[in-house]
């Protein structure tokens, strides 16, 4: 896939070139809480097929093992990176000029999914990760 995505305010641009290794839609309440959103899409690549064209966005480490990014400017929220998954990145679908270019393909953490949030779908949906099942 290649596309571009960036910010809300534009301070942050960034250039997509490499296979999206998944798309999601997370559910866990951190995403939540980080997005002000009921659920947040994202979807994976190889960290070395990102690469930011216009700004940096700031990283902080909001649990023992993840790292997320934002627009230091406006507060997009734009990437994760689990210490688990060295050489990948997550970036936020939304974040991308086309989001349609990265579907999602499961509902990760659904068992933390707000009770009047109804995903009318077929995609898989796992209690929490993919990996757990």
């Amino acid at each position: 896939m290649k596309a571009n995505g960036g910010c809300y305010c534009g301070e942050i641009r960034y250039e997509v070139d490499g296979d999206i290794t998944h798309g999601t839609l997370c559910h866990c309440v951190d995403c939540r809480r980080v997005s002000g959103a009921p659920v947040v899409g994202w979807f994976t690549v190889a960290e070395d097929r990102v690469r930011f064209v216009r700004g940096a966005p700031k990283w902080f480490r909001s649990s023992e093992h993840v790292m997320r990014a934002f627009c230091a400017a406006c507060g997009t929220p734009i990437a994760y990176r689990r210490d688990s998954e060295p050489g990948y990145v997550d970036i936020t679908t939304c974040s991308l000029d086309q989001p349609e270019l990265a579907p999602p393909r499961d509902h990760t953490f659904h068992a933390e999914r707000l009770s009047w949030m109804k995903a009318c779908d077929e995609l898989p949906k796992y209690p929490r990760t993919r990996s757990e099942g």
